[in-house]
């Protein structure tokens, strides 16, 4: 192999395992949980284990779970679909 072809795969390499790296060291996105539960105690109702279950099933994409687990702690349809829809944002 030529020096030449040798420092281009070299180089190529490490770009290759530095982007990797980045990758995996990046954080994850971080659900808004405070921001579910926050939506759910302004219509009254209090901040129970079962809301805080509920919101943690909106931060795995469960929607429908985490609505149905709002309504049945006493959240209102709509305020309790908003909330989940916030659960599953990254935190502002």
């Amino acid at each position: 192999m030529r020096t030449t072809t040798r420092i281009a795969a070299g180089v190529l390499t490490g770009l290759t395992l530095t982007l990797g790296g980045a990758a995996l060291a990046a954080p994850t996105a971080v659900a808004d949980i405070p921001a579910c539960t926050r939506m759910a105690a302004r219509t009254g109702v209090a901040v129970t284990d079962a809301v805080t279950t509920a919101c943690q099933r909106g931060v795995s994409s469960d929607l429908q779970g985490c609505v149905t687990g709002l309504t049945e702690a006493g959240v209102p349809g709509g305020a309790a679909n908003g909330a989940c829809r916030v659960a599953a944002h990254e935190p502002r």
